[in-house]
């Protein structure tokens, strides 16, 4: 074959299989790993590959096989960075198993069905929701899938057919409550993104729970009405405008560290920096800058992520020890001012 010959057309395996002498299924051998094949024919047929620039059709052979190695992921939170720390160890972790991701974004909260068909049609052999609110037209479709795996991960469901892997909400919350009982507040809040019933993740239970067994209240519950910073900095502003210093909350405990950035940018923005106490949830790198020094919660997503992959890959599950608990992480928007 000449060169000219080479630049019209893309090579296939028929060719290689000219080139080097060999069948076409000496080819697809000497392509497949642990296939048998001899050194001598993989040799030939790897150095007529590289001088025609052939390469094999990974996506072919694993339909051929019923498997096609790519993991559908939904996220519906492009703008949160906790979103995207979790697409960067899931893509990340899918890579190092041989697999690839196929993003599908619902953002909008728009064309559901369209964007999983897509999905469907590309045969992935699983979905990966990622942290998504699953609402009751994307739980229809998603059932409609009951031919592939499906697993939430960091965000709890009762959705038949969807597994679960997420750390245990309630004991964070009360772990939360916990710090901010022993810096000796009284008056005690909770803010939250959207107020559904999808977006209950426990860790408002938990919270709330360990502050009565110690004879407290959730003396207010602020809604920013999403995940916004904007919002959330909205809702304290308004907050602190309708009510007396004297009588406002000591500490918040944040749905997310997004809400927790906001609120911290209300108190410093009306000179009322240190004067209520902040937790967050995520661990955002931002939460450790040393502006903002958020003390908040990590949900461990490196240990997560891998347990919903060896789900959806592998069909396995690890003992809930392994992977369910996340950990507190210290800094000092939880503390009291200090007086000098």
């Amino acid at each position: 074959m000449t060169k000219e010959t080479k630049t019209r057309h893309k090579a296939t395996a028929s060719d290689v299989a000219a080139m080097a002498g060999v069948s076409k299924w000496t080819v697809s051998r000497a392509f497949t790993p642990g296939a048998s094949v001899s050194g001598r024919a993989r040799e030939k047929v790897l150095a007529a590959a590289k001088e025609l620039g052939y390469r094999p059709n990974l996506l072919a052979r694993s339909l051929s096989k019923k498997r096609t190695h790519i993991i559908g992921v939904v996220i519906d939170q492009m703008q949160n960075p906790h979103s995207m720390m979790m697409m960067d160890v899931v893509t990340r972790q899918l890579q190092a198993r041989g697999y690839m991701a196929l993003l599908l974004n619902i953002t909008t909260g728009e064309n559901y069905r369209s964007v999983m068909a897509m999905a469907d049609q590309l045969q992935v052999d699983g979905i990966l929701f990622l942290g998504t609110v699953l609402t009751d037209q994307l739980i229809a479709i998603a059932h409609e899938l009951h031919h592939i795996p499906l697993v939430q991960v960091c965000r709890n469901s009762d959705v038949e057919d969807i597994e679960v892997v997420n750390i245990d909400g309630h004991q964070a919350g009360a772990e939360v409550a916990s710090l901010l009982l022993a810096q000796g507040y009284q008056r005690f809040g909770y803010m939250k993104g959207p107020d559904t019933l999808s977006s209950q993740l426990y860790r408002y239970d938990g919270y709330q729970q360990q502050l009565q067994q110690a004879g407290k209240t959730v003396d207010r519950l602020l809604i920013a009405g999403e995940y916004s910073r904007t919002l959330a900095m909205q809702a304290l502003l308004d907050y602190l405008q309708a009510v007396p210093a004297g009588q406002r909350v000591e500490a918040l405990f944040c749905e997310n560290d997004i809400l927790a950035l906001g609120v911290l940018d209300a108190l410093r923005l009306t000179g009322n920096e240190g004067t209520i106490a902040v937790v967050g949830f995520d661990d955002i790198e931002e939460a450790g800058s040393e502006s903002y020094q958020l003390t908040s919660y990590s949900q461990g997503i490196e240990s997560l992520t891998g347990e919903s992959l060896n789900r959806l890959i592998e069909e396995r599950a690890s003992p809930p020890e392994a992977w369910r608990k996340g950990e507190l992480k210290i800094r000092r928007s939880h503390l009291p001012v200090t007086v000098e």
